[in-house]
């Protein structure tokens, strides 16, 4: 049903874009980017109800609404099982080990740019665009000391790096995982998409390289352990995704409940491993005046727990993702994803309309982005699919808000790393967003037919 040009749907635009501002102001105002959406999600919904009630429609109202909670629920088990698997490895040490590895290494700063920026584009299709870009993020600080010029693009090349190695797998950004949930593209299509995202990496990190000194930084000592257990926790993550995919190509069973299963094996092992360390646990002193009370109610060493790595999950970051789908979802039903549909793939072409979309993420969040094109479902081929899949997860890199990865290098290297230093480089990573649209289209041209 279509009510765009009516009073309800005006209304539900107003609470939408005024909700999304808050969240682009988060910064400024200190309010958790969850709160706005959620209450918009909410009284969208409600003025939807009263439309389709005007019509004598209610039911469909609860059809529609309960299609988007389920869309919701698949991502947000899936996103639970994956985040615990990577809080338990930050809890055991492994990235820190990783990170006093390689900055123990003694490269030059050039090397060390490159470094950091294969690694983000390797890492992130497994571990996530966001948690790659704070691993190698906190190497470029570890390394880069007092240098703030070498930091600043060193952050760039790793954020560029980060969204483009995330843009060919499903587990490497939050928008081809839900093109791949969506069932819209394979598993193993999404491959087609490595050459596309290595030149979208490389073009601006060549450009940018050539401002890095040949220079060595100082030499760095510290070492970090990983803990008993952590190498077989990574052992099980990537056993846990290989089953995922297997169980969708094969049994074509939702992501979600591979995922899950993986988890529960992860919390059995937890039981083991909690078990072991309990038994090598010394209660702390008890408070005596000369012990501090904090030290003695919470120990700086604890027996593990898997809880505490599901309780250090991004929740803010879930209820977002709660509230913008539902507030996509009830604007489309109220019909403006039609109307949005009609202007962009019928007016424009398909084309120009995916290069549109990967350029609106970097201003807009690219996951309200992508759900709202997944909610349209325009009659494309595979290889415009694939395009607006690369571009969504590129398209975040030309600025610096554009992306999470961009935006947690921003709270990390405060100061250093900021928007304006980002944007003296838009023309170079622009260039790589055209270059990656121009080989994808060249190199993988008999996708696009009908």
């Amino acid at each position: 049903m279509n009510f765009a040009d009516h009073w309800i749907g005006y209304a539900a635009l107003v609470v939408f874009v005024f909700a999304y501002l808050l969240v682009i102001v988060e910064e400024s105002l200190h309010l958790r980017k969850s709160k706005p959406v959620m209450v918009a999600a909410g009284v969208i919904w409600i003025l939807t109800a009263i439309a389709y009630a005007s019509q004598q429609q209610t039911h469909l109202v609860a059809e529609i609404l309960r299609h988007n909670l389920l869309e919701y629920a698949e991502l947000m088990l899936f996103l639970l099982s994956a985040m615990t698997y990577i809080n338990t490895m930050v809890e055991r040490n492994v990235f820190a080990a990783l990170r006093t590895g390689l900055v123990s290494l003694g490269w030059s700063f050039r090397a060390v740019f490159w470094m950091t920026g294969t690694l983000a584009f390797l890492l992130s299709p497994i571990a996530d665009n966001l948690t790659t870009a704070l691993v190698m993020g906190a190497v470029v600080m570890a390394i880069g000391g007092g240098n703030r010029r070498f930091i600043s693009v060193a952050c760039i090349n790793v954020v560029v790096a980060a969204n483009a190695g995330g843009a060919f797998s499903p587990f490497g950004d939050i928008t081809t995982l839900m093109v791949w949930q969506k069932g819209t593209v394979r598993f193993d299509e999404f491959f087609a998409l490595f050459v596309p995202s290595l030149i979208n990496w490389l073009v601006p990190a060549v450009l940018i390289s050539w401002m890095i000194p040949h220079e060595k930084p100082s030499a760095q000592t510290e070492s970090v352990q990983v803990k008993h257990g952590g190498y077989l926790v990574v052992v099980l993550f990537l056993v846990t995704i290989a089953g995922t995919v297997l169980l969708h190509h094969f049994l074509e069973i939702p992501p979600f409940l591979g995922m899950m299963t993986g988890l529960g094996i992860l919390k059995f092992y937890g039981y083991f491993l909690r078990r072991k360390e309990l038994d090598e646990w010394t209660e702390p002193l008890a408070f005596d005046g000369t012990t501090s009370l904090s030290a003695v109610l919470k120990p700086a060493i604890k027996p593990f727990d898997v809880f505490i790595s599901m309780k250090r999950v991004e929740w803010d970051t879930l209820m977002f993702f709660y509230g913008i789908m539902l507030c996509v979802g009830g604007l489309g039903a109220l019909g403006y994803l039609t109307v949005l549909s009609g202007f962009l793939y019928k007016d424009l072409g398909a084309t120009t309309a995916n290069i549109l979309v990967g350029i609106l993420s970097a201003v807009v969040d690219n996951i309200p982005v992508m759900f709202a094109v997944l909610s349209m479902n325009p009659d494309m081929s595979l290889g415009q699919w694939l395009l607006v899949t690369m571009t969504a997860g590129v398209g975040g890199s030309l600025l610096s808000i554009g992306s999470a990865a961009g935006v947690a290098l921003m709270g990390q290297a405060r100061g250093i790393y900021t928007f304006s230093a980002h944007l003296k480089w838009i023309w170079a990573i622009a260039l790589g967003y055209a270059a990656s649209i121009a080989v994808h289209l060249g190199l993988n041209a008999a996708l696009f037919s009908p």
